[in-house]
């Protein structure tokens, strides 16, 4: 892509002037109108050192009101970030419905840069281009509109302009002795720059090469592009996607699972066999953590299960094995309004462990199948679209090193009608049931029908599904907590 940009085009001060006036004041325009019709906008500015980015966005963010945008400056990951996965403090920036983030420079220099810098391999920088492809194009498809630019310049012009910074003893410490590097190996960054440019450029968020050998003609450009593509955006309402491109997507091969109407639910445990059982793979999994915390290996354990059906208590059991220092329970309840502005996977990342640690979601991303389904939450082109989202956010965990485990917790519809009489006639639990529980009952057989679908579509040979018989809590409790160790005892 960057040997096709012509680097002669020019401008003089009045044809600049000129034709960006009106391109300045439509911006203004539609940032109000971006805000009114909930439309997040993120601007990506990456390209070579000195090829003028930072003084691009500066005269770009003039014609903005600060009220609704952000502009983040992108550094190497600090080894606290490097201990989550690749896009995790990136997804922390995409901004809420109606604002705009401006990036000086984001993701990409962790596929290109990192290649010549970092010891990065192809096939790692590959994977994690896929990744991005991925990220941008869950965004777009819930309604962001992402704008790249990438600033040309030759390797002469970058030489020059760092010649010219040293030259005056207030702007010499601006070329740092790894900018000289980059300019004396220009060819190398060229090569890895045009092949992350050519495997990102996609139809949900394509890159727009811009030569940056003469400001005011690059200044327009942009105006204009940033101009024409708000205003498409908010036309347009939504991505139409190229039936061409669902091709390309990730596909997941399945582990088969049953229905639950065909899972028995008779298996029980006798109270001493419970204790002794309980007590034996308490001990393991303690000594287990120990050994995951040394070796930095991330667990992400999520609950789901029918109202009533123990998650609460299994929970309890299987985290007092677990040094407290190093878990955390994450109760998923309605979003908030801030959740509600971002992606709907956005406030799970949020949460992820850090290396080394467990994080045990009560309730989990899975709502989107479930009750925004069936409540009526999200459309049904959203929680169609999500069987595939979920993959791909749980492809993203596997490839980090986490370890996942999903339980849904199983009991049948009569066991859930006497637990739930027993909490209402039971003053100490009568905290434990709501109407809502109530009305989520009466469409029992629709849940069913979701939730048989939810551990069909992303049952994955890295993610799949394990069915807790919960009807006696024990055996519910002993099998979630053996599920847990032979997990990690397989990765160790």
């Amino acid at each position: 892509m960057l040997n096709a940009i012509d680097f002669n085009r020019r401008m003089t001060d009045v044809e600049y002037r000129l034709e960006t006036r009106a391109s300045r004041d439509e911006l203004a325009s539609l940032q109000h109108r971006m805000k009114d019709a909930g439309l997040p906008v993120m601007v990506l500015f990456e390209g070579w050192d000195s090829s003028g980015k930072g003084s691009m966005i500066a005269n770009m963010i003039q014609t903005l009101d600060p009220r609704f945008f952000k502009v983040y400056t992108t550094t190497d990951p600090t080894p606290e970030e490097q201990r989550f996965p690749f896009l995790w403090r990136h997804w922390h920036r995409t901004p809420a419905r109606g604002k705009m983030a401006i990036f000086d420079e984001s993701w990409y220099p962790e596929v290109s840069r990192a290649r010549i810098e970092d010891g990065l391999s192809a096939e790692e920088a590959y994977s994690r281009m896929d990744s991005i492809n991925t990220f941008e194009r869950q965004l777009v498809q819930d309604g962001y509109l992402i704008i790249k630019f990438f600033l040309h310049i030759s390797g002469k012009e970058q030489a020059r302009r760092h010649n010219r910074l040293m030259s005056n003893k207030n702007t010499r410490w601006r070329v740092t002795e790894r900018d000289k590097f980059r300019n004396k190996h220009y060819k190398e960054y060229y090569r890895v720059y045009d092949e992350m440019l050519e495997k990102t450029n996609t139809v949900f968020a394509p890159w727009h090469v811009i030569s940056a050998m003469e400001r005011r003609s690059a200044m327009n450009d942009i105006y204009q592009i940033i101009v024409d593509s708000i205003r498409s955006a908010l036309e347009e309402k939504k991505m139409i996607v190229p039936s061409e491109y669902h091709s390309q997507v990730h596909t997941f091969h399945l582990v088969k699972q049953p229905k639950l109407e065909d899972v028995p639910l008779y298996r029980s445990l006798e109270d001493s066999a419970y204790r002794d059982m309980l007590r034996k793979e308490q001990k393991k999994l303690s000594k287990l953590h120990n050994v995951i915390y040394r070796e930095k290996i991330p667990v992400v354990i999520a609950y789901e299960g029918w109202d009533a059906a123990g998650k609460g208590g299994n929970i309890k059991r299987l985290t007092a094995a677990l040094d407290p220092r190093g878990y955390e329970v994450v109760p998923i309840a309605s979003p908030t309004p801030t959740e509600k502005a971002h992606h709907h996977l956005w406030r799970f990342w949020q949460n992820l462990p850090e290396s080394g640690h467990i994080t045990v979601f009560d309730r989990t991303w899975y709502g989107r199948v479930m009750v925004e389904r069936l409540e009526g939450f999200c459309t049904e082109e959203e929680w169609k679209r999500a069987y595939q989202e979920l993959n791909e956010f749980e492809y993203e965990l596997e490839k980090w090193g986490a370890i996942l485990i999903k339980f849904w917790l199983h009991i049948d519809s009569d066991e859930q009608l006497r637990r739930f009489t027993e909490r209402q006639n039971t003053p100490e639990k009568q905290w434990k049931i709501t109407d809502e529980d109530w009305r989520n009952r009466e469409k029992w057989n629709q849940y069913e029908i979701a939730v048989n679908d939810m551990i069909r579509l992303t049952s994955t040979e890295y993610a799949p599904w394990t069915i807790i018989e919960s009807q006696d809590k024990k055996f519910g409790r002993i099998k979630a907590i053996q599920t847990l160790n032979d997990a990690i005892e397989a990765r160790l």
